[in-house]
């Protein structure tokens, strides 16, 4: 709900719109129809990939709308999967079984608590959009534009929580996929 305008929502439909104006104009000739649909159609594409940017930074998440700081959990749970993989390597150089399963151990103890932090922030970015723009549409009817910024800036932190998180989950679902294919 930012002045950037980068809404899902409103990027869908306007590609609706810019879709059905290009037929319009493919139907009947016109070619001004087809090229402003075109062009709407451009438009909602580009707003989409803005709402959807996201820049995985160490503990935190930015977009277009801000940056949040991500759950401890999941900071947490990403150092003790690296410590974990580090000591599983380590035992299986030296051949020692007991760091080998310790490491085994806290990479699955980390991959768990990481995990457990994406959660938390998804759902919690869901809630303070929901709210946001609740609060900042009855704030908006009522005229108190104080509390529509503050509920407006409520929604973005979400959308900015809750992409992170999954920006971090398609990241884990690539990495997995690649390698599976291996």
């Amino acid at each position: 709900m930012s002045t950037e305008n980068t809404s899902t929502v409103k990027s869908i439909i306007d590609s609706v719109t810019g879709t059905a104006q290009n037929v319009a104009g493919n139907l009947f000739g016109t070619s001004g129809d087809q090229v402003e649909g075109q062009a709407k159609k451009d438009k909602a594409q580009a707003e989409y990939d803005a709402s959807h940017a996201t820049v995985k930074l160490p503990g935190a998440t930015a977009t277009a709308h801000g940056v949040t700081r991500d759950d401890p959990d999941r900071s947490a749970g990403s150092w003790n999967q690296t410590v974990g993989s580090a000591k599983e390597t380590v035992g299986g150089v030296i051949g020692s079984q007991n760091l080998k399963q310790a490491g085994r151990e806290q990479n699955l103890k980390g991959q768990e608590q990481e995990a457990k932090g994406q959660v938390s922030d998804y759902a919690s970015g869901v809630a303070d959009r929901v709210t946001g723009t609740v609060g900042s549409t009855v704030a908006g009817l009522a005229g108190d534009h104080s509390k529509q910024a503050e509920y407006e800036h409520q929604h973005d932190t979400g959308k900015t929580r809750q992409r992170g998180a999954e920006h971090d989950v398609a990241k884990q679902a690539e990495a997995q996929s690649a390698q599976r294919d291996l």
